[in-house]
């Protein structure tokens, strides 16, 4: 029997707030990008939502190569109302929110994906990595974020507004993950603070 995101969540993982707090800013990030970049489906934002509530439930397992283990509970566990390729992507998308990126030559899971379905791995699993590394702390630091679009260099600009204004998160966890997103949106990105 497959279980929803929200039912894995409860059954594998502790109490952390961690996986919520991914969720929102993955969300925040997914809908000024599909705004301002690029236009992404409602099924993609779907994926990305359970991949940022899962990406963590490896850690049931093991934490040394939790992301591996959370590819592979997904994977064994099913996803209810996703397609077993659906299911399989969000599956890549929690292996690869930290660690090696993907490589089609030597990830078996991610080389058996078409080409668009690639594309869509590397795009959502970069913004999985930014919002992880953006709640590295698991403080739940940022009130929001806003992307400004620089389209003649092909910048993203992500504007984070902290929760207390006169403190500012650590960032450099999400500034050493970008990597992947960069890849994915094949563009240059930014993170700073407002200036509010």
């Amino acid at each position: 029997m497959r279980l929803s995101a929200e039912s894995m969540l409860s059954k594998f993982a502790n109490s952390s707030s961690h996986p919520a707090e991914v969720r929102r800013l993955c969300m925040m990030i997914f809908d000024e990008m599909n705004e301002k970049v690029c236009e992404m489906s409602n099924r993609e934002r779907k994926i990305l939502e359970s991949a940022a509530l899962l990406h963590d439930i490896g850690y049931y397992v093991d934490s040394k190569s939790h992301n591996k283990h959370s590819r592979d509970m997904v994977i064994e566990h099913g996803l209810e109302g996703f397609s077993d390729k659906e299911t399989l992507m969000t599956a890549s998308i929690c292996r690869y929110h930290r660690g090696n990126l993907p490589d089609k030559n030597k990830h078996e899971l991610y080389g058996g994906f078409e080409k668009k379905e690639r594309k869509i791995v590397k795009k959502l699993g970069g913004i999985l990595r930014i919002a992880d590394g953006l709640d590295r702390a698991h403080l739940s630091l940022i009130k929001k974020i806003k992307i400004n679009y620089d389209e003649e260099n092909n910048i993203v600009e992500f504007i984070l507004t902290p929760n207390t204004p006169e403190f500012r998160p650590d960032i450099s966890s999400a500034i050493r993950k970008r990597d992947l997103f960069e890849i994915g949106f094949k563009c240059q990105s930014v993170i700073k603070f407002s200036e509010e």
